[in-house]
């Protein structure tokens, strides 16, 4: 950042992070215990017993290692980013949650024997297929009927290379029910040899795990969104921080306005961001020798964050430098900024206050806008100037502004800023925070010094809008 001039019920809380670990830990010894089982377990193709256990060892082995996973989703959770208005970082997004126990996938078996063509399915696989009980099972060549076309060479190489090849299959495809859901099967199966070595029949084992991957996706797409949301609000940060440094007074440290002439204005000012968002807020300040010889101060917030907030600022800030160079006075110059934000396509709300000082009289002219008004500092205490009237730019069409003016004396400080300096929310009250300064200003050399004790007082305030401040000193 630039430093330019509820329910009565409590809800449930989440496992902590230590009691998920701990769950992720007793799973994967779990595992290992299950494959040193299955590994010692006997390996007779000819009994279809063994090769139950066999294929539900291998299916445990399965829901273990997505067990695992889940469990790591729900201890790292999605990753926080910024949210649109930038007040805060943004809650986990979770994906919907799965319908109960439809993480607990249905299992079926099958089997087809080659040599007589017949087939038999357990009556769990009906279910996951959707097919009528009365009816026969399907046959190999008749299976991928049931299959989305692009699925069908995925099942036909993993078919072919178990008859084959005599290898396990372990892989997934997706059939179409007869009521026309889609459903996503992993069939782990292998194939059953004759006693001369060819392959007799494939037996397997179909799992019903389109909730888990339905869930998985959910995760991955909640994942992608937030990613593409946390560089979306990046990059609109990188354009209001390049747009806010490219309209605001490039000067650091003190300036003397006008250049020429004994009699000066010490200037200085700070810029101080929101500590409740990462956005870029619509606040600016500005100084300016204008053509005749007098100076313009401003300050002014217009509400919000982000680019379109900093853009409408730049728009402002620029109306206000060309009409005063003009030499619109600053009564005359508020009823035109609030015409101009009452015909935006955007409707928004500004406040602003803006002096025009003439140093051959010492003469401050200024009005304001629903905004903070000037403090004046003179030996070693401060008053509040009367406000003139003047409502919010943007809050009425055809507002009618008032101005007034205070004749400065050497040696006074002019204090000017933003409503979101001071955390109070009575105004009397952060008013009297900032006259407190007044013994302290009294023994400050330059407005750069009496920024610098403003900041040791309020920089380190939390604050929930952006803030700026901008100090004039008479000198002569």
């Amino acid at each position: 950042m630039p430093s330019h001039l509820s329910a009565d019920r409590p809800a449930a809380q989440p496992p902590g992070r230590g009691s998920v670990d701990a769950l992720i830990s007793q799973t994967r010894r779990l595992k290992g215990d299950v494959d040193a089982v299955r590994r010692d377990a006997p390996g007779d193709d000819a009994d279809p017993q063994e090769r139950w256990q066999r294929a539900l060892y291998d299916l445990a082995l399965h829901q273990l290692s997505d067990l695992d996973a889940h469990l790591a989703q729900l201890r790292d959770g999605p990753p926080l980013v910024p949210s649109a208005t930038g007040a805060e970082p943004a809650a986990r997004t979770a994906p919907p949650a799965p319908r109960r126990g439809s993480l607990l996938s249905r299992v079926g078996s099958a089997e087809w024997n080659l040599l007589t063509d017949e087939a038999s399915w357990s009556g769990e696989l009906y279910e996951i297929l959707g097919r009528d009980r009365t009816a026969p099972p399907l046959t190999l060549d008749e299976l991928p009927s049931l299959v989305l076309d692009e699925d069908k060479p995925k099942l036909t190489v993993m078919v072919t290379d178990c008859l084959v090849d005599a290898q396990r299959i372990d892989g997934e495809f997706r059939v179409v029910r007869p009521d026309g859901e889609v459903r996503t099967v992993h069939m782990m199966g292998e194939p059953v040899l004759a006693a001369d070595g060819s392959t007799a029949s494939m037996w397997a084992v179909l799992r019903d795990v389109s909730e888990l991957r339905r869930s998985e996706r959910a995760v991955s797409e909640t994942r992608d969104s937030l990613q593409r949301h946390r560089q979306r609000a990046q990059s609109e940060q990188r354009l209001a921080v390049e747009l806010q440094e490219a309209v605001l007074p490039p000067w650091r440290g003190s300036l003397r306005l006008p250049h020429q002439g004994a009699e000066t204005l010490d200037l200085a000012a700070h810029y101080l961001p929101s500590s409740s968002s990462a956005l870029i807020g619509g606040d600016w300040y500005d100084a300016l020798e204008l053509a005749d010889g007098e100076t313009l101060l401003s300050v002014g917030d217009l509400t919000g964050h982000g680019v379109a907030v900093a853009s409408g600022m730049a728009t402002l800030l620029g109306a206000v430098r060309g009409m005063a160079m003009a030499g619109t006075q600053p009564a005359q110059l508020m009823a035109l900024l609030n015409q101009l934000l009452d015909a935006t396509v955007q409707p928004a709300l500004g406040s602003a206050v803006c002096c025009r000082y003439r140093p051959e009289t010492r003469t401050l002219v200024w009005a304001q806008a629903g905004h903070p008004a000037p403090l004046l500092f003179r030996g070693g205490t401060g008053r509040r100037l009367h406000s003139p009237d003047g409502v919010l730019l943007g809050a009425t069409s055809g507002a009618v502004y008032a101005q007034a003016e205070e004749t400065l004396e050497p040696g006074d400080l002019l204090l000017l800023h933003t409503d979101g300096l001071v955390s109070e929310r009575d105004n009397a009250a952060a008013v009297n925070r900032l006259l407190d300064l007044a013994p302290r200003f009294n023994g400050a050399r330059t407005a750069q010094d009496c920024v610098r004790m403003v900041m040791e007082e309020f920089g380190e305030t939390e604050r929930e809008d952006d803030a700026c401040v901008l100090i004039a000193k008479v000198t002569s």
